[in-house]
């Protein structure tokens, strides 16, 4: 199987971590969002979304990132997608939560404005979005940090599952804009959780090293 990524891009890196953490050889294909390679024709005639992630299975190819890890956990029959209903269920429920309410406010308003996302963006509509972000992402973070999590080791319970891999790379996104998470403890310590699994520091790597060159980016910006 080939995975079609981008080490930065945020949808990349969950399935790029399952699949370490559970042992899937994937031959990697960098699609390089920086140098807009995921615009150029021969990606887009094999992926007219012109996005990454994109899994090609033999003949068969699938995007989305949650679609992605769904496929895979089926296909090696991982625990960290159950097959129980209800408990399955719920794990469908949290990708979802995280790919749509919890992306838009926290993602799309709160973070990625300050990369200069989407491209072109004018400042002033930047520094509106971020702070329609600041004023309502809270309600989710609360809702993952107090319900969601509790005292929970994982956001389904007891046990990993593919929510906390998708739902891990949105939240530390907002480490390369310094998001204070620290009114959310359960989220630090998932998070912390999360980053001593084995395959973490390789598969953030890139994206450390973005977000590194970013701030420092804007440092020298702002001296």
């Amino acid at each position: 199987m080939k995975l079609y990524c981008d080490p930065i891009s945020t949808t990349s890196r969950p399935v790029m971590l399952f699949a370490a953490e559970a042992g899937i050889v994937l031959e990697r294909e960098h699609v390089d969002l920086l140098s807009n390679a995921h615009r150029e024709a021969a990606y887009l005639a094999l992926n007219p979304n012109g996005i990454v992630p994109y899994l090609v299975d033999g003949d068969f190819g699938l995007g989305e990132s949650s679609a992605i890890l769904k496929y895979l956990a089926d296909k090696i029959g991982s625990p960290a997608y159950p097959t129980d209903l209800q408990a399955r269920a719920r794990v469908n429920e949290a990708l979802d939560w995280f790919s749509t309410n919890f992306h838009e406010y926290f993602c799309l308003f709160t973070i990625y404005p300050n990369f200069g996302i989407p491209h072109g963006l004018d400042p002033e509509l930047a520094s509106a979005m971020v702070a329609f972000g600041a004023e309502h992402a809270p309600r989710w973070l609360t809702v993952l940090d107090q319900h969601m999590l509790g005292d929970r080791p994982f956001v389904c319970g007891a046990e990993i599952s593919l929510a906390d891999y998708l739902g891990a790379a949105f939240v530390t996104l907002g480490e390369a804009a310094d998001f204070d998470f620290s009114p959310y403890p359960n989220v630090q310590r998932w998070i912390a959780r999360m980053k001593k699994l084995p395959s973490w520091g390789e598969t953030y790597a890139g994206f450390s090293g973005f977000a590194s060159a970013l701030k420092s980016g804007q440092a020298q910006a702002a001296e």
